[in-house]
């Protein structure tokens, strides 16, 4: 039985999974601009959800109907953990699990987790097998991907991404630089093409994504188009312009009180959706995707950032509406 990414059409268009940016609540948001054609939760850690933590962590997993297709990004060291997760997922009605393999935090590579298991090919088998053997326990179909980078300090592009490949997984993610160069140099979507070209020759069905330093559609497509990815995940882009994935969009300027409009949508169900369980502060930093490029955005964004309640920042957007000549509010 194919899985939900054989189906999809290409180029996929996908969220990236970003700590305390893709919630449910900005998820809707996005999508209100222009859906992706699959989204990814936050990082959720399956050590997390069998801990006294559980009922913080699980808020990462909150997710609505309108969300589908919907992947649950999980990570950890405990094989037993993945298992007794993908069970859960499987209930709560996700589309699929993906296992973070490349975050480059240094604290969670100190613990032997996501990108560390780069360079420990027995664990990160049992890993894989553990979340697929989780699901089937549970009589679920749903497919596992993985998320990584192209080696810890060094490229080991071929190397890594071919054992992963063998291990039988419905997608695969590349972000297409090494944990020691994080975000500092260019991608290396020459590295990228090499795993396509790597599936191909082991005539593999594994849907390949690449990803990093995607800003536009028009350079989503002309990646796809020149490196042979199956699709493109859009991470720190989404900040640059939240209607990156609408199709009729391609790069036209949203007018300020539209995305100002946008941004009241957001804060308000925020407020509503969380109910003080998520910190105001977070909801700060959302405040540049919708002003940033305008004359003036500066001084907006500053003045937006001293806020400390809902009702405070509301005010402060209705009077920047106002100024523009249109009251959206």
């Amino acid at each position: 039985m194919k899985s939900f990414w054989q189906d999809l059409p290409k180029p996929i268009m996908i969220l990236a999974p970003m700590e305390d940016v893709t919630d449910t609540v900005f998820r809707r948001i996005v999508a209100s601009c222009g859906r992706p054609d699959v989204f990814f939760t936050e990082f959720t850690s399956v050590d997390g959800l069998f801990s006294k933590g559980y009922q913080y962590v699980s808020k990462r997993l909150q997710f609505t109907p309108d969300e589908h297709p919907i992947i649950a990004q999980i990570w950890g060291a405990n094989p037993e953990n993945y298992f007794k997760a993908a069970q859960m997922l499987g209930e709560m009605g996700f589309d699929g699990i993906d296992i973070n393999m490349g975050c480059p935090e240094k604290r969670v590579i100190k613990q032997g987790m996501c990108a560390a298991l780069i360079e420990n090919r027995s664990l990160a088998k049992e890993i894989i097998q553990a979340t697929k053997e989780g699901i089937d326990s549970a009589g679920g179909r749903m497919p596992v991907s993985v998320k990584t980078r192209l080696g810890i300090k060094s490229l080991v592009t071929e190397d890594w991404t071919g054992f992963l490949l063998d291990q039988g997984i419905e997608a695969l993610t590349i972000h297409g630089r090494t944990v020691k160069e994080m975000s500092e140099v260019s991608v290396h979507w020459d590295e990228i093409e090499k795993v396509v070209k790597l599936r191909d020759s082991m005539n593999a069905s594994t849907i390949i994504i690449g990803n990093g330093d995607v800003l536009s559609r028009e350079d989503a497509l002309d990646k796809v188009a020149h490196y042979g990815v199956d699709g493109i995940m859009i991470g720190r882009g989404i900040f640059h312009d939240p209607w990156v994935f609408n199709r009729e969009h391609y790069g036209e300027e949203v007018a300020l009180v539209e995305k100002i409009a946008k941004l009241e949508q957001h804060i308000r169900l925020y407020e509503s959706t969380w109910e003080g369980e998520k910190p105001f502060a977070v909801l700060k930093k959302f405040v540049k995707c919708y002003i940033a490029g305008h004359p003036g955005s500066s001084e907006m964004r500053a003045d937006l950032m001293t806020t400390t309640t809902y009702d405070e920042i509301l005010s402060k957007i209705k009077n920047i509406t106002l100024r523009e000549g249109r009251d959206y509010v």
